[in-house]
């Protein structure tokens, strides 16, 4: 399954700071738990490509 595939599958997204000074990403679906942890500089860059990814989202949905 790629980027592009889409999927019949819900889940659920939580992001927050955790006690140990870390930023976790927390993904739940199907009974599957994945918590991610990522110092803040790593989030900050993982937020930069969240950013370009939704630029770029904008412009392909103005092609339609």
């Amino acid at each position: 399954m790629g980027i592009n595939s889409e999927s019949e599958i819900a889940g659920n997204l939580q992001i927050g700071p955790t006690t140990d000074g870390m930023v976790r990403i927390y993904v739940e679906a199907d009974g599957v738990e994945l918590p991610f942890d990522f110092d803040p500089e790593e989030a900050e860059e993982i937020a930069e490509e969240i950013r370009a990814a939704a630029a770029g989202a904008r412009t392909m949905s103005k092609g339609k």
